[in-house]
């Protein structure tokens, strides 16, 4: 018989070293629960200290300077954090565009942009109607080309074909120099249409709207038509040009369908709108998957043309979900991306207010399956608002704003249920509670601008 000790020692060595290499190895979450580390020597280690970021922490690389204008703030309000001296750009164009609204000769615009957080319109439909309702306005805003959730989107009946999309997430194939706003372009083939319908049963204000808008870069010729309330056709020529487009039709349209008739060489289509001449309009530019990074990529000459064709008075940016981790605690590597993001929005959007909204609240199991918020939540929010006064921007903390500790688990008990069994995303009727936070604190935020405008020019 062969003596099999040396093989079984060097066999039981490597199990052990294999046992003991897989204590580094990162959380591995199934199905919502993370999977207990193995830790041969778990006995041996003192016990660990979680690192929690309380208001009164301050981060190395950046101290959090207060606010340029710090304003009352009402009890049990979050306020709006204003980083902007006399210098910047803060919020005060927004309070100042909402007050000319009815002079302004066009319509008061904010494009929000954000994550899954927002997919479907939640929480901008409702801040839409809320802000309609009070400034006027009509109309759902951009909708791009295609969409995956355009059956889940309550706010706009919306139906395509003969379009081949690109979206920023795409595996393979994307050029980010055609992308615009939405990280997304679209090729047609010859009669490609995209139809929008309003609704009226989720939010008001959005029934019918007067005008609707294709935008679009054709490199040579294209002949496109709008037809609206499926009896009045108008039909367009374009001459080729490198830069961004924008056909638009007018009238009381309750709904309309845009088709590329013909074209004589390449055209890439971005979006359509149903807005209107006046009020205020809210663009939702949710991307699944996105950290805000993305932006970045949008070619600066789309940037200006939007800002050229499509000017916005105040760019939110609402980030976070694709961020946060269980074992991350420095978010200094994103934050320092988020800089250069924000100064080439600023850059392409001059006159435009910025309001940097932090990550909510998440939750996740700890190793006795209990929930708590994920512990990156919290020094991911200050990294935010350190983010915001390092670029001379806003910031308003929609974690601190929700409840803080908890306070999605608060939101997926309540009855009826606000917040999705993933205690991460929102659902239509958490986003309406939201959506009245934020817009309590905005109408409070200009309130207190006019306030203080008042005072100086005595």
């Amino acid at each position: 018989m062969k003596n099999k000790v040396t093989a079984t020692f060097v066999f039981a060595l490597l199990v052990t070293g294999g046992l003991l290499a897989m204590y580094f190895l990162p959380a591995i979450q199934i199905d919502g629960y993370t999977l207990r580390k193995v830790d041969l020597l778990s006995d041996l280690r003192p016990e660990p200290i979680e690192e929690v970021c309380s208001d009164s922490d301050s981060l190395a690389f950046f101290p959090v300077v207060k606010p340029v204008f710090v304003d009352t703030c009402k009890t049990g309000m979050t306020c709006i954090e204003d980083y902007a001296d006399s210098t910047m750009r803060g919020m005060s164009h927004f309070y100042d565009a909402l007050a000319q609204c009815a002079t302004l000769n066009r319509p008061v615009r904010i494009a929000y942009f954000g994550d899954s957080f927002i997919e479907g319109d939640i929480l901008t439909s409702d801040l839409r109607a809320m802000l309609q309702s009070r400034f006027g306005g009509c109309g759902v805003g951009y909708v791009p080309i295609t969409s995956r959730v355009a059956g889940f989107r309550p706010t706009v009946r919306h139906e395509f074909s003969g379009w081949k999309s690109h979206s920023v997430t795409d595996s393979v194939g994307f050029n980010r120099r055609l992308q615009d706003l939405s990280n997304h372009y679209y090729f047609p083939s010859a009669g490609a249409w995209v139809t929008l319908k309003g609704q009226r049963t989720y939010a008001s204000h959005l029934e019918s709207c007067d005008a609707s808008s294709l935008y679009f870069v054709a490199s040579d010729s294209v002949w496109l038509s709008a037809v609206t309330n499926q009896k009045d056709t108008v039909s367009y020529a374009f001459s080729g040009d490198s830069t961004l487009q924008v056909a638009t039709v007018r009238g009381a349209i309750r709904n309309v369908t845009w088709t590329v008739e013909k074209f004589d060489s390449t055209v890439v289509g971005y979006g359509v709108t149903m807005d209107g001449n006046s009020g205020v309009v809210v663009d939702n530019f949710s991307t699944r998957g996105s950290s805000g990074q993305q932006l970045g990529g949008v070619p600066m000459r789309i940037l200006r043309a939007y800002n050229r064709l499509r000017t916005y008075d105040l760019i939110v940016l609402q980030y976070g979900l694709n961020v946060a981790s269980e074992g991350i605690t420095n978010y200094r590597y994103y934050t320092s991306d988020m800089v250069k993001v924000i100064n080439r929005l600023k850059e392409a959007f001059p006159q435009a207010s910025f309001l940097l909204v932090s990550i909510g609240d998440r939750e996740s199991k700890d190793e006795t399956g209990k929930l708590r918020t994920m512990p990156g939540v919290k020094n991911l929010v200050r990294y935010q608002q350190a983010l915001a006064a390092e670029t001379h921007i806003a910031f308003w903390n929609l974690y601190e704003a929700m409840g803080g500790e908890g306070s999605i688990v608060k939101m997926v008990e309540s009855k009826p249920q606000m917040a999705n069994y993933d205690y991460t995303h929102i659902n239509f009727r958490g986003g309406k509670h939201l959506a009245e936070l934020l817009f309590e604190t905005l109408m409070y935020g200009k309130e207190q601008h006019e306030k203080r405008k008042a005072y100086e020019n005595e």
